[in-house]
């Protein structure tokens, strides 16, 4: 028997993830078959019920319907209830579908096993207030880090979701004109390095021996990956591990195994190599 899984969103042709999902399924021995499913708008909910009746076994959610997969389970992971955002959702025999977010455990183990980033004790700056940055925050906080200060360009929102996670650790939040300090790491969860931008950082912001994070990857380094550098940073990371690493967390979720993710991670930059 083949146990069916799939990826949601729009666009979707993109996805990393069948790829990842692939590999782990080699690795372990399992037979699995992993698609990717681009849902229409007001749509999402309809298909992933199609594909849980069709005897789907799990399924990944990512832009835009995180927060409708967090609407759509019948229960929720302490991180996807925090998050109210979702990007796997796993389906029980009786039909019950169990929602959790795993980007944070995703960004937490490259940050920290991946790359041997400390995090613990350290000044974090946290670019963005959208959902990539509320799905990492509580476990970003749980490492214990000496601060985390949120930057948006509209404050308000920041301020508001450090209010939100306030319980988890030191966090505050403000505009960009707010930034304060250095800081021994600095994550983009924007998606505007993409499209070449930049968020207006002020200068000197990354301390000595600090290292730069971006949520988002591409086959050539994204314009934040390339600040960074320039910046002489003590190491300048793309996303690209995060997605490996929150993919093995829920291929564990709905399998039970974990699979190693060097070896997967390795082969995705040496494909992206050659785009």
């Amino acid at each position: 028997m083949v146990d069916n899984y799939a990826v949601f969103g729009n666009p979707i042709a993109h996805s990393k993830s069948p790829r990842i999902h692939t590999l782990f399924g080699e690795q372990t021995g399992g037979a699995v078959e992993y698609g990717a499913i681009c849902s229409e708008p007001e749509e999402f909910a309809q298909d992933a019920m199609m594909f849980l009746v069709a005897g789907g076994k799990g399924c990944n959610v990512t832009v835009p319907y995180k927060q409708e997969a967090w609407e759509l389970a019948d229960e929720l992971s302490d991180y996807a209830a925090r998050a109210k955002a979702v990007n796997t959702l796993a389906f029980s025999e009786d039909g019950t579908m169990v929602g959790y977010n795993t980007d944070g455990i995703g960004i937490v183990r490259d940050l920290q096993q991946n790359h041997s980033i400390a995090l613990q004790g350290k000044r974090i700056l946290l670019l963005g207030a959208g959902g990539a940055v509320r799905g990492v925050l509580q476990p970003l906080l749980e490492a214990q880090p000496a601060s985390l200060f949120i930057a948006n360009r509209t404050a308000s929102k920041a301020l508001e979701l450090a209010q939100d996670f306030a319980e988890f650790g030191k966090v505050s939040g403000g505009g960009f004109a707010d930034i304060d300090g250095q800081f021994d790491l600095i994550i983009n969860g924007t998606a505007a390095s993409l499209q070449g931008e930049l968020p207006p950082l002020p200068a000197g912001c990354l301390a000595a021996d600090g290292c730069t994070y971006d949520m988002m990857y591409s086959a050539k380094p994204t314009a934040f990956v390339a600040w960074g550098r320039a910046q002489g940073a003590a190491q300048s990371l793309d996303g690209l591990g995060m997605l490996v690493e929150q993919a093995a967390e829920a291929f564990f979720i709905w399998r039970g195994v974990r699979p190693s993710t060097a070896p997967v991670l390795a082969q995705l930059r040496e494909e992206l190599s050659r785009q």
